[in-house]
């Protein structure tokens, strides 16, 4: 399949737009990495009309997939974690071309992690994380037990995600392999709310006792992007916050996380008189801890 694909990515590799191209083979044991393709070639550009483009190809019954993606794209799927198969394809994918070690120096600093970097991950998954926690016990509250469970099992994986973050790696498909290693208190609630015999209430009224803690205890940490952007200003009101650049990545789960930062009182809210009585503008800002 190489041979049939060589043509493609040489004449990809003589336009300066390109920055690398990698290959990925099919492994037995992995077949989801590629899709349960034979071959998928990964094109990485400066930019393009498109952000990602894909092709797929057939050749003596294998297949193949040509996927032509933006640099500013593939640092966005690094960045949020919503494309697991990327960390894959750049783990052991085999360069083909490489301008100016493009790809020798993302997977350098992919390994280094930059701290940088490292925070904006972890608020990341420290919202999304609230964000399930919270539905979650909401469920629970209205005794939607199976619906609640689907939220615990989400939240604990972005704990999980979390977790490998605050120790320097970036979260692999097989997270809870990680998770083992570095933090098996995590690990061992997952096992015992995914194996436990004790009924689904009993399960998840004890996981949410267990789990709170170890939210609160990480929430400094983890939000502390968050806290730098918002120590820009005085104070900011929601419409700000969710204009604001950097503040992109959380989406639509900012509004849960600034209201459990404000429960928690690390969040102050700051009230601005509008042309009608009694009625408020509310505004946010950091709370200054005496």
């Amino acid at each position: 399949m190489e041979d049939i694909l060589r043509p493609i990515y040489q004449e990809r590799a003589s336009q300066a737009n390109t920055l690398g191209v990698l290959m990925i083979e099919k492994r037995q044991k992995e077949l989801t990495v590629t899709d349960t393709f034979d071959s998928i070639m990964l094109i990485v550009v400066k930019e393009a009309d498109q952000p990602v483009f894909i092709k797929h190809y057939i050749y003596n019954e294998k297949k193949a997939a040509l996927h032509i993606v933006t640099e500013q794209q593939l640092k966005q799927w690094i960045l949020l974690g919503n494309n697991k198969k990327i960390f894959e394809w750049l783990y052991k994918g085999r360069v083909m071309f490489d301008r100016n070690e493009f790809i020798v120096k993302l997977k350098e600093e992919i390994k280094e992690f930059p701290i940088n970097q490292r925070k904006q991950k972890m608020g990341l998954e420290f919202a999304k994380l609230i964000r399930r926690y919270m539905d979650g016990k909401a469920f629970f509250e209205n005794k939607h037990y199976l619906d609640a469970y689907n939220d615990v099992v989400h939240s604990l994986h972005h704990l999980a995600r979390l977790a490998v973050i605050e120790n320097g790696f970036h979260p692999e498909v097989t997270v809870w392999s990680q998770v083992k290693q570095m933090e098996p208190e995590i690990y061992k609630l997952y096992v015992e709310l995914v194996n436990s015999e004790e009924p689904m209430e009993k399960r998840l009224e004890l996981l949410f006792l267990a789990s709170e803690f170890l939210i609160y205890s990480r929430t400094k940490t983890s939000i502390q992007h968050f806290t730098e952007v918002l120590g820009q200003k005085e104070y900011w009101s929601f419409n700000e916050l969710i204009q604001q650049e950097d503040l992109s990545i959380y989406s639509v789960d900012l509004g849960i996380l600034l209201e459990y930062l404000i429960d928690k009182n690390m969040i102050e809210i700051v009230t601005v008189e509008t042309k009608s009585p009694s009625v408020f503008h509310r505004y946010y800002k950091i709370l200054e801890k005496k």
